[in-house]
C-alpha cells in the first residue's frame, strides 16, 4: 500500500465514520482498522470512545468459544462428528428437538451446535414476551436450563444436519460451552485465559464473574442499558468484554493461524444463510461470512468479511481481498442494520 492509497484510504474511512456519528441514535462508537503487518493502522472514537475503552462483545465472542472448540480438537480430546449424549445428560436432550412429530435428539452433534445447523430456534426471540424484550426493560439472568427449556417448548426450524441449513440460536454456542468446560475440567473464563487471554497477553479482554467486575452501558435508543446479570449469564455465546485495540489483536491471530492449526481452520469454511440478512450474512463453523460480492455491494466489493458481530453493535471482520482488519463498536442495540452496511461501506472504500 503506498502512500497515496493510505491517504485514499483515510478520506475514505474519515467519511463513513463522519456517516456513522450523524445518526441519531449513535451515541457512542469506535473504529479501529489494520493490515496484518501493522503498517497501516487507523481509528477513530466519538462520545468519548478510544481504542482503549471497554465494549461488551456480545455475540463476537462467539470466536473465543470457537477458538476453545478448535483448540480441543486439535488436541484429538474432541471431534465435530461426536454426539452430544457424550457430554449432556439424558434430562438435557431428553426431547430436546422433536421435528415434525420425530425425535432427532439423538443425532445432534459438535458439528451442529459450531455451524448452527441444530435447527433450534433464537431462544432470544422465542415468545411475544421473549428475552430480547424482557432485557430491554430490566435487567434479566438467563440459565442454561432456561435455555433448554425454551428450545424444548419451542418449533424447531429443521432437522439437526439438514443440508445447507443454518438458523442463528444462541443454546448452540452454551452447550459448547459447557463441552469445554468438561473436557477441560475448569471454568470457561480460565478455558479462555489458558487458550486466549495469556497467549497474546490481552490485560483489558475478561469474561466477567461478579458484581466487581466493569460491564459497559449498552444503548437503546437514547437509553444507556445496564446489564451485568445478563452479560454474565451469556458466557460461551456472548459475555465478554474487550476493546478495540485488543480485538484487533485477536481477529489478526484468529484469522493469522496463531492460535490453532489452519489446517483444521479450513474444515469449518462450509456456509449457509442466516436469518438476519439474506443473502449477505452466512454462518460457518463458529463465525460469519458477509459475502460483499455481487448485489450486495452494487457490485463494487469482490470476496469476503470474515469474523463476528454482535446485538451490542460490536463487530470484528477481516477482508482478505485487501488484507485489511475491521474492528468497531456502534454501542447501539436498535440498530443491528449497521452491523451489516458500515463494515460493507468500509470494504467500499478499498474497492473503489
Amino acid at each position: 500500500m503506498n502512500n497515496l492509497e493510505k491517504r485514499k484510504y483515510e478520506k475514505g474511512f474519515e467519511k463513513v465514520f463522519h456517516k456513522l456519528t450523524r445518526s441519531s441514535i449513535i451515541y457512542e462508537c469506535s473504529l479501529h482498522i489494520e493490515n496484518t503487518e501493522g503498517n497501516f493502522s487507523w481509528s477513530k472514537g466519538y462520545g468519548g470512545r478510544s481504542l482503549d475503552s471497554p465494549m461488551v462483545l456480545t455475540s463476537v465472542s462467539k470466536l473465543f468459544t470457537t477458538t476453545c472448540i478448535l483448540n480441543l480438537i486439535q488436541q484429538g480430546k474432541l471431534s465435530l462428528q461426536d454426539n452430544l449424549s457424550e457430554f449432556f445428560d439424558s434430562e438435557i436432550l431428553q426431547s430436546i428437538h422433536v421435528y415434525k412429530g420425530i425425535d432427532c435428539s439423538g443425532r445432534l452433534t459438535v458439528g451442529n451446535l459450531l455451524f448452527q445447523n441444530t435447527g433450534f430456534p433464537d431462544v432470544f426471540a422465542v415468545g411475544t414476551n421473549c428475552i430480547n424484550k424482557k432485557m430491554i426493560r430490566s435487567d434479566v439472568s438467563v440459565s442454561f436450563e432456561d435455555y433448554v427449556k425454551i428450545a424444548k417448548e419451542s418449533r424447531k426450524k429443521f432437522a439437526p444436519g439438514a443440508a445447507g441449513k443454518a438458523h442463528y440460536s444462541d443454546l448452540n454456542f452454551e452447550m459448547l460451552g459447557k463441552i469445554i468446560e468438561r473436557l477441560e475440567q475448569s471454568s470457561l473464563h480460565n478455558v479462555y485465559k489458558k487458550y486466549i487471554f495469556d497467549p497474546l497477553n490481552l490485560q483489558n479482554t475478561y469474561m466477567p464473574e461478579n458484581d466487581c467486575d466493569f460491564i459497559p452501558n449498552i444503548y437503546h435508543r437514547e437509553n444507556a442499558l445496564y446489564r451485568p446479570m445478563l452479560i454474565r449469564s451469556i458466557p460461551a455465546s456472548g459475555g465478554c468484554i474487550s476493546t478495540s485495540k485488543e480485538m484487533m489483536q485477536f481477529i489478526k491471530a484468529f484469522f493469522g493461524g496463531k492460535l490453532f492449526d489452519r489446517c483444521i481452520f479450513e474444515q469449518l469454511r462450509s456456509f449457509a444463510m442466516i436469518q438476519y440478512a439474506p443473502p449477505l450474512g452466512q454462518y460457518g463453523g463458529g463465525f460469519v461470512r458477509l459475502n460483499i460480492s455481487g448485489i450486495a455491494s452494487l457490485f463494487r466489493c469482490k470476496g469476503e468479511l470474515i469474523g463476528h458481530m454482535g446485538a451490542s453493535g460490536a463487530y470484528a471482520y477481516y477482508y482478505p481481498e485487501k488484507d485489511l482488519y475491521f474492528v468497531g463498536d456502534n454501542n447501539q442495540i436498535s440498530a443491528p442494520g449497521k452491523l451489516f452496511t458500515v463494515p460493507l461501506q468500509l470494504a467500499k472504500v478499498v474497492s473503489d
